[in-house]
């Protein structure tokens, strides 16, 4: 039978969106009666909700989602990407009070007041997303406890943009750690930005021991543990002002060590060899973009979540052999660093939510940590 969640805030309470450029939205909050900021995105996802909330690469950002149903499934522990949920708030059309998966722990409201997330429902999110797209990203504020819209106005001009905003460091693991098996048969030093559990799972499936160290971590220090490989990961934010991230990879580099990067850790990387990245008009966010790999000439559908891309045009292009990009705007999505064993992709191969069309880098990697 379905269950119904302990508070139903989304019937009996309202709540304002309003846009950094004064649009207004009306709908019924769900959550925590509360107030939450953020940048505004949307993610085209149709599954997989838990596993997007619980994304550190989402910190700082409110998210938009284009499916019609959330919520309908409820949420279970085992199905979250890091120890609590990181996106500012939800924005969605349809939020489900129920749930009829036998399976869940509990419903999503419940799960979010129980982390304290903010969001607002049964607003029309083709109109936001369409609005959105048009006009780029930009702040945003939800509100179920303050209606006034020069307050909230005020609130929201406070806001800083995430242009230029470092975040990695906001959730990183303040500790290292370690993941896997410790008799594994390689290990990787995991440089961590905001990792997602799923890519340490990738790894430890394929034979490895991780140590995960804090984003301000050196080379020096990583490198006590002596690994086989070092691994740049994924997080929110910025990547130019990651002044500590560019530098600790500079320092691999310089030391011929094998690296493998994704989506922040691509950027890192980039940086690193004298390359820019900018802020998209939109990022991508979604589990359905189609990626070309330039050295075998197959495509695949890919999971991505990122708003600052590295620039094809400006410095440090000879420095790297770009190996993907993005068949909807042609935007850089793999490269190589030209005389050296390092690789990244700017989407998100250990596809949680997603297809499986990418895991194959996991493998590629493997094969670098092999060769002499």
């Amino acid at each position: 039978m379905p269950k119904l969640p302990t508070s139903l805030t989304a019937i009996t309470n309202p709540a304002i969106l309003l846009l950094e450029d004064g649009t207004k939205f009306n709908g019924k909050a769900i959550g925590k009666i509360g107030t939450s900021t953020g940048e505004i995105c949307f993610n085209t996802g149709m599954t997989g909700y838990q596993e997007v909330f619980t994304d550190p690469s989402y910190f700082g950002q409110i998210l938009l989602a284009t499916n019609d149903h959330i919520g309908n499934y409820g949420v279970k522990k085992e199905e979250v990407e890091s120890d609590s949920i990181k996106i500012s708030g939800l924005i969605c059309k349809n939020f489900a009070n129920y749930h009829s998966r036998a399976e869940a722990d509990k419903s999503l409201n419940d799960y979010f007041i129980e982390g304290n997330l903010v969001g607002i429902s049964d607003v029309d999110t083709r109109q936001i997303v369409r609005y959105v797209r048009n006009k780029g990203a930009m702040n945003c504020i939800i509100s179920s406890e303050i209606l006034d819209e020069v307050e909230l106005k005020a609130i929201l001009n406070k806001v800083p943009s995430m242009n230029g905003l470092e975040l990695a460091s906001k959730v990183s693991t303040l500790k290292s750690y370690f993941y896997g098996n410790a008799d594994a048969k390689y290990k990787i030093a995991v440089l961590d930005l905001g990792v997602k559990t799923n890519i340490l799972k990738c790894f430890a499936q394929r034979d490895c021991y991780l140590q995960i160290f804090p984003s301000h971590s050196s080379y020096e220090t990583m490198k006590k543990w002596n690994p086989d490989g070092f691994f740049i990961s994924n997080g929110p934010g910025d990547p130019a002002p990651m002044d500590y991230a560019i530098k600790t990879v500079k320092d691999l580099l310089a030391a011929d060590q094998k690296i493998f990067g994704i989506c922040l850790g691509l950027q890192i990387i980039a940086e690193a060899v004298g390359m820019k990245t900018f802020k998209m008009h939109n990022g991508h966010r979604g589990l359905n973009h189609p990626v070309k790999n330039l050295i075998t000439g197959r495509s695949e559908i890919t999971s991505q979540n990122h708003g600052f891309a590295v620039d094809p045009n400006g410095p440090g292009i000879e420095n790297v052999e770009i190996t993907h990009i993005n068949l909807n705007d042609n935007t850089i999505e793999g490269i190589r660093i030209k005389g050296k064993q390092a690789f990244a992709v700017q989407y998100h191969p250990e596809s949680s939510p997603g297809p499986h069309d990418s895991r194959y880098l996991f493998d590629d990697f493997i094969k670098v940590l092999e060769a002499k």
